[in-house]
């Protein structure tokens, strides 16, 4: 039997912890979870590797997960009875405190941030000798998964790891089983060499070499696997860049540069949106919004998705065409992100601020012009995308952004896109979609108003191109080609 192994921070399951001390298991969600059908099969849908045998290791990520590996043999959690989806799974239960380093301090403070542009670089970053002990945690946390895979793969087995929390795991799993077949995937946008050089040089060149310890180096746009090319033929010594070939050698080792979108599964997002849960909320939003116009977005509360700008070029549109003042409504769905970290918490605040701002300012007895709601309720927003005039996608960097293709795939009369230049998204979406420069407060409100005035006609065309576009590659097949590409 061929063996499949993947690695990511975030696993298939987690879990939460009663009052009593009794554990509740929930299944994961998104991209990397749908496209283990790839290899596993799914509802209605064959395996494309019928023999595979799929080994998912992940890290627990708070005392109800670390709870469930203490009970499980070995942290097997399959082997605990418990339903992990048709795959095994081994959560890992890394020391809280290297955990809490890595994942905070290095993965989301220092390479989240270098990845996506976000450093106000008077201030930050700032290295020294406390960020070189996160960086020891970092790699303690990136070896216990590289142990873990090296102790589970059978002779020749595939392993896919994924994302920038594991990228020193490729090289240390190859240092120790140099007979398996690797591919790192970043889901990150990659930085350009001139932002990429803020990290210490040595730090730096380490997460390169990391990645380039696996067979198949994958990235969600042209644009990102050539700005980690450069980054390889800038910073690292020894290395030969063939941009031709998209081949980049190390050490005698050759690692295959490839490009891998990421698309949405219609169908099984149709049926999700056709669910009771998601037609009461459509149901409660009509009788807020009533029958006037209505602009969504649905974000992270997350730095990079511009959530501030977004609203303050919605304030600036009605300032500037007060023709639209009681006839539309912004719905702003934000989903708490990362509020351990200080920068996030005070993004949020800052997110609540503008609202109240745009609430105070324009606000009437019989009009609501902004309808904020800071907490995480997928059902609401698959109800919003279907109801939506006009989607908001505005962030200044990311590597994809699904909202932008899960909103037109459940439009229901066709919604115009506004997109950011700066998403990865807009490398397939783009001659669809209204484009925008995320920077531009103003040209994002004159956009949302043309979107508003937009014939319902071309709207509709527009919207069923987005959506094609958007399903063309799905979860399956992406995972998929990251595994055919190994062979």
């Amino acid at each position: 039997m061929s063996q499949v192994l993947v690695a990511s921070n975030r696993g298939p399951v987690s879990f939460s912890l009663s009052d009593d001390g009794a554990l509740t298991m929930r299944r994961g969600g998104g991209g990397l979870v749908s496209g283990l059908a790839a290899v596993t099969g799914g509802p209605g849908r064959p395996a494309r590797e019928p023999s595979a045998d799929v080994l998912w290791v992940c890290a627990a990520l708070g005392e109800a997960d670390r709870a469930a590996v203490r009970q499980a043999p070995d942290g097997r959690l399959d082997e605990a009875g418990h339903d992990t989806g048709g795959a095994a799974v081994r959560m890992l239960d890394i020391p809280a405190a290297t955990f809490h380093r890595a994942y905070n301090a290095v993965a989301n403070s220092t390479l989240w941030f270098v990845h996506h542009l976000l450093y106000d670089t008077p201030r930050a970053p700032h290295f020294d000798a406390r960020s070189r002990r996160d960086w020891q945690s970092y790699e303690a946390y990136n070896a216990a998964f590289a142990d873990a895979l090296a102790r589970d793969a059978a002779q020749g087995a595939k392993a896919a790891i994924q994302d920038y929390h594991l990228s020193l795991a490729p090289r240390m799993l190859r240092d120790r089983r140099p007979d398996l077949k690797i591919v790192h995937f970043s889901h990150t946008p990659w930085a350009p060499p001139e932002y990429y050089r803020l990290l210490p040089d040595d730090i730096g060149a380490q997460v390169l070499e990391g990645i380039l310890g696996a067979d198949h180096a994958g990235f969600l746009t042209e644009r990102w696997a050539m700005a980690f090319l450069d980054c390889c033929e800038r910073f690292l010594s020894g290395v030969r860049v063939d941009r031709a070939a998209r081949t980049v050698t190390c050490g005698g080792h050759v690692t295959q540069i490839g490009v891998h979108g990421l698309g949405i599964d219609g169908e099984s997002l149709r049926r999700r949106a056709a669910e009771p849960d998601v037609a009461a909320r459509a149901e409660a939003l009509r009788g807020q919004v009533g029958d006037r116009k209505l602009i969504v977005r649905v974000d992270r509360t997350e730095l990079s998705k511009n959530i501030v700008r977004g609203l303050a070029a919605y304030r600036e549109m009605l300032t500037n065409h007060p023709e639209w003042h009681g006839r539309v409504v912004h719905l702003a769905f934000a989903y708490p992100s990362r509020h351990d970290l200080p920068e996030y918490r005070e993004y949020t605040a800052a997110v609540q601020r503008m609202a109240g701002q745009i609430i105070d300012e324009f606000g009437t007895p019989d009009w609501e012009p902004l309808i904020l709601q800071v907490n995480d309720d997928f059902p609401r927003s698959l109800a919003a995308y279907g109801m939506a005039d006009v989607l908001l996608v505005n962030p200044i960097r990311d590597g994809m952004n699904l909202v932008a293709k899960e909103g037109p795939v459940l439009s229901e009369r066709g919604s115009a896109l506004v997109l950011s230049r700066e998403a990865g998204a807009a490398s397939e979406l783009a001659a669809d979609a209204l484009i925008v420069n995320p920077y531009d407060v103003s040209q994002t409100a004159e956009t949302l108003h043309q979107a508003l005035l937009m014939p319902e006609d071309e709207r509709a065309e527009r919207c069923a191109r987005l959506a094609a576009a958007a399903t063309a590659l799905p979860p399956q097949q992406w995972f998929g080609d990251q595994l055919a590409a190994l062979d």
